[in-house]
């Protein structure tokens, strides 16, 4: 193999596991059979959420994901595949999953998030929880709750001592 073709191809090794290692979540799927316009569309909402999709070489996927310690995802590395890249945890597994709901030829097989290697079961869990904005606002809630209850109770007491 002459010297460039083996460089270019070490280069394409290490530029994915750059990628994996600087995302949160990285999501293996199969898009064949998806036409341009709905492949477009998927990128394109990918992108307006911060992540993107690669269409990468199986044999470029397998060596990046066992340098970076995910040989478990070798198994998935078979037939046409694309990598999602995300900067949180579940914006690619939400954004996939809800695609592949209107378009059947779209396949979530696995992933990592936060450096665990997830089966098609685990991301769909993932893809189910609410986003980061959403949790916050959640625990926002619980926590604010007791403070209201103790305000609602001050105000019942203090109305009562006002009819007396």
């Amino acid at each position: 193999m002459k010297e460039a073709t083996l460089k270019t191809k070490v280069d394409n090794v290490n530029q994915v596991v750059k990628e994996i290692k600087d995302s949160k979540s990285v999501v293996v799927l199969n898009c064949i059979g998806l036409t341009v316009a709905d492949t477009m569309e998927l990128r394109t909402e990918l992108h307006e959420n911060g992540c993107y999709m690669r269409v990468i070489r199986n044999n470029v996927m397998k060596r990046a994901a066992d340098e970076c310690g995910y040989s478990e995802l070798d198994e998935y590395f078979v037939g046409p595949n694309a990598l999602a890249f995300s900067k949180d945890a579940n914006s690619a597994a939400k954004i996939i999953y809800n695609f592949a709901e209107k378009h059947e030829l779209l396949d979530m097989k696995a992933g990592i998030v936060d450096g665990t290697v997830m089966k098609l079961e685990e991301l769909k869990i993932i893809a189910s929880l609410p986003d980061k904005n959403g949790m916050l606002s959640m625990l926002l809630s619980v926590l604010q709750a007791p403070v209201r209850n103790l305000a609602c109770a001050v105000q019942a007491v203090a109305d009562k001592k006002e009819q007396e």
